[in-house]
């Protein structure tokens, strides 16, 4: 099972996802955003021991020259959660970055889209909240493609992941669902998630 946590702050919320084996650290640039970052905030990044944990930049319609004075050289994958069309994708792909594209899902017919992205690494399914924790509808999440390229967000948490992960989807995306307060992440909240994951994980081994 792989996890992303997002929405993390550089200085409070980071060595403890290293710590816990959090897969991907999502970090967010996204003026609107009660957890948006700035460069000083990127700068702080840099001492941290990633182990095997990817930092990962989650924009919207980035431009090239955020891109590159920003995203590359300092995260390991670049998250496009805005309108890109599968040219733009392919052009940042091309950069040398690792995509993940997110796909914004009303209906069944919004999930086939995600074809058009071949050149993005991961996949990520998604309401249509923009950060708003809007719930996945229950009755699309069999319908989505499995394997490791695809992730799931959407009012995801300790309390209902097992299901999830009895629908099929073994790669979860977090935010607002770890937070007791907007834009500040609940410690207690992520070690209880991680603590469920594990468990899921010993059980499906046994």
């Amino acid at each position: 099972m792989r996890i992303k946590i997002c929405g993390l702050h550089p200085v409070r919320d980071v060595q403890l996802c290293l710590d816990l084996g959090t897969d991907f650290l999502g970090f967010i640039f996204y003026e609107k955003s009660p957890r948006n970052l700035n460069l000083e905030d990127v700068q702080k990044l840099k001492k941290y021991n990633k182990q095997n944990s990817f930092f990962t930049a989650v924009t919207v319609d980035p431009t090239d020259e955020f891109i590159k004075n920003t995203v590359i050289g300092n995260f390991d994958y670049i998250q496009l959660h805005g309108s890109e069309k599968p040219g733009r994708v392919k052009e940042i792909a091309s950069m040398g970055l690792k995509v993940i594209k997110a796909i914004k899902v009303k209906d069944e017919l919004d999930i086939d889209n995600y074809k058009s992205y071949n050149t993005a690494e991961i996949i990520l399914f998604d309401t249509p909240g923009m950060e708003k924790s809007f719930e996945f509808p229950k009755s699309l999440i069999s319908k989505l493609p499995k394997g490791n390229r695809f992730a799931l967000a959407g009012s995801i948490s300790e309390n209902n992941v097992e299901n999830l992960v009895k629908l099929g989807v073994n790669f979860f995306d977090l935010s607002s669902s770890l937070e007791t307060k907007l834009g500040h992440k609940d410690h207690l909240k992520i070690q209880n998630f991680m603590k469920k994951i594990n468990s899921i994980n010993e059980n499906s081994s046994i």
